[in-house]
């Protein structure tokens, strides 16, 4: 019984971490052509962010609020019960 305990609190404080590692810098950093619009003409960088999107406004003609990449989380390898 004690294994399985040890084993869901690992897997609880691995989830854990790997959440905080993923920084919306890490999550927003993309080619210009990659970013795919998440807003409107003239939406300000808080309405942006409010909706869970990234916010750049120095390149004119690509989209300033824009989708954050996905991360995509290697298997983790699971506990024999």
């Amino acid at each position: 019984m004690e294994h399985k305990v040890t084993c869901v609190l690992v897997m609880v404080l691995m989830l854990a971490v790997s959440t905080l590692a993923e920084d919306q810098a890490d999550t927003c950093t993309m080619t210009l052509r990659e970013r795919v619009n998440c807003g409107y003409s003239g939406i300000t960088a808080e309405e942006c962010t409010s909706r869970g999107c990234c916010f750049n406004d120095r390149t004119m003609g690509y989209p300033w609020c824009f989708h954050p990449l996905a991360i995509e989380n290697p298997e983790e390898e699971e506990c024999s019960f």
